[in-house]
């Protein structure tokens, strides 16, 4: 995907028009949203609306203002920019913002339901007066929940009541922590549907991979991730948001393009003052996505970028420099640098301060197990510890994995195993994992190289393939699988996962796993 700076920074460029409530845009999706607005005011509004399905915040916003100021009195513009200061899944929603938009639209919530003339655009604006009112956010993202569930009940056939029905109930998810996965099959049910009869609407595509971005339900958004960067290029998260799904399916190569893509929109969007959060989210991605494919070069760039963001203000590659987002990406250094240290395994002892992060610790923890430097192993436990004590949650699964690490060196195998199955008991117990591996070492990854050091390969495998139903195609996970399977005596299953990762890891010739895995390989073609 090759998109030029002038058509990200496009303002409304409308392909063909079936009317005043429908356009198909160049670069942000094809929606049908029917109001009481008419002309240039509704063009804006469909291009805030399809930029909002796909979180792309600040433009939005520039939509919405000018429809406000081609019609001043066109409520569900001022409806449209509210919902665009909080990311619905991942924040506490403050409501400070939102409140001063429909302010402007009218003083009390009655004043602003008058200024809609028609029963579907009341039912939109009385769903954020409850967002957007009284009470905590967990209380308000379920009532407006329920509130859209009352107005899709009414509007059954209405795509953009079912498109932003299907989000509230994600973000009531979000709100609520529930891990049933009801909600989240509901609204991928809606966003699921709506992307088979509408294929170009920006939020069918978007919400169906946010509803079903985990290791279960993730092929049922495998065609809505292909097409969803095509959608809404423009927009740096919808280029990002297919990875979600990518990194499901262990398509690394996907995951590192797609980033790479993100990150240039981003860069190109991006003046001094604006967050650097889409970038700063996609070097992320995409550096555990080129740690994968063993591109340890470009994994060490990502590495680069984010120093440069952190303490220049602006990017490597060059341009405006100025404040916006530099205490974020100060905190995603140590993260990234740690993650390089467990997946390149190029270990590096690090001093263990007040000042380390936990994701260092585990990394030290790590180092010093595969060094032998016993007392920084002792130290990061300790740290550790301290931290996770009442905590429990990924502190916690990390105290327990550094302390499996010191007892199975001691050759305490029964109480190596202990921690580890707490580890996994906490781990269980949370959301199915999503996104890059978390804690940077995944659990079942380790407990399995833990068992075939304690020479245990048979319950090495189930961990191993365990690790692999999680997150697939990881290839630390298809190594050890390898390793094991062959100690095992399973040849037949150490071939499958030897062939697997040397297709991850293609052309990684000087890899030690690489060479084990071909030596393994061509031994048995040998017998």
């Amino acid at each position: 995907m090759n998109v030029s700076r002038s058509s990200i920074l496009a303002t409304v460029f409308v392909l063909c028009v079936a009317g005043p409530s429908q356009a198909q845009f160049v670069d942000v999706g094809a929606i049908d949203f029917p109001t009481s607005a008419t002309g240039q005011a509704q063009q804006h509004f469909l291009r805030g609306v399809s930029i909002l399905h796909s979180f792309g915040w600040k433009q939005a916003i520039e939509q919405f203002q000018t429809a406000q100021k081609l019609d001043p009195d066109f409520a569900m513009a001022y409806w449209g920019e509210s919902l665009a200061y909080n990311h619905p899944l991942m924040s506490q929603m403050d409501a400070t913002e939102p409140r001063k938009v429909l302010q402007r639209l009218g003083e009390t919530a009655t004043d602003r339901l008058a200024e809609a003339p028609t029963d579907r655009e009341k039912g939109f604006l009385s769903a954020i007066e409850i967002l957007w009112g009284d009470g905590d956010h967990v209380e308000r993202r379920v009532g407006y929940m329920e509130a859209m569930a009352d107005l899709y009940e009414r509007y059954p056939d209405d795509s953009e009541v079912a498109a932003f029905y299907a989000l509230s109930m994600l973000s009531a998810v979000g709100a609520t922590r529930d891990l049933s996965q009801r909600l989240n099959v509901r609204a991928g049910t809606i966003a699921l549907n709506l992307f088979e009869q509408r294929p170009g609407h920006p939020g069918a595509a978007h919400y169906t991979i946010h509803s079903f971005d985990d290791p279960l339900h993730a092929p049922l958004a495998l065609e809505a991730a292909h097409a969803f960067a095509d959608i809404a290029p423009a927009v740096s998260h919808a280029r990002h948001m297919p990875t979600h799904i990518f990194i499901q399916h262990g398509m690394w190569d996907y995951v590192s393009n797609h980033n790479q893509s993100a990150y240039d929109a981003s860069r190109e969007l991006w003046r001094p003052g604006d967050t650097m959060g889409d970038a700063i989210h996609a070097l992320d991605w995409g550096q555990y996505g080129d740690l994968q494919l063993g591109d340890y070069e470009k994994a060490r760039l990502w590495i680069e970028r984010i120093e440069e963001m952190s303490e220049e203000g602006g990017f490597l590659e060059g341009g405006a420099r100025g404040q916006g987002g530099e205490a974020r990406a100060r905190n995603s250094v140590p993260l990234l640098k740690a993650r390089y240290i467990v997946e390149t395994e190029e270990w590096m002892v690090l001093p263990v301060t007040e000042e380390s992060s936990n994701n260092e610790l585990l990394a030290t923890a790590l180092s010093a197990a595969h060094t032998g430097d016993q007392q920084a192993l002792r130290d990061a436990e300790t740290s550790l510890r301290e931290r996770s004590s009442g905590e429990g949650g990924g502190t916690g699964i990390m105290a327990n994995e550094v302390s499996a690490l010191l007892h199975a060196g001691m050759g305490h195998a029964d109480v190596a195993k202990r921690f580890m199955d707490e580890a996994v008991e906490t781990t269980e117990a949370m959301a199915p994992p999503r996104g890059a591996a978390s804690p940077i070492k995944p659990v079942y990854e380790l407990y399995g190289e833990i068992l075939l050091d304690l020479g245990q390969p048979e319950e090495a495998i189930a961990k191993f393939e365990k690790s692999l139903e999680r997150m697939p195609n990881r290839p630390r996970s298809l190594l050890g699988l390898g390793r094991a399977s062959a100690m095992a005596g399973d040849r037949d299953k150490a071939v499958e996962a030897y062939t697997n990762l040397t297709k991850v890891w293609a052309g990684r010739d000087s890899f030690d796993g690489y060479k084990e895995a071909m030596s393994y390989l061509h031994s048995t073609e040998n017998n």
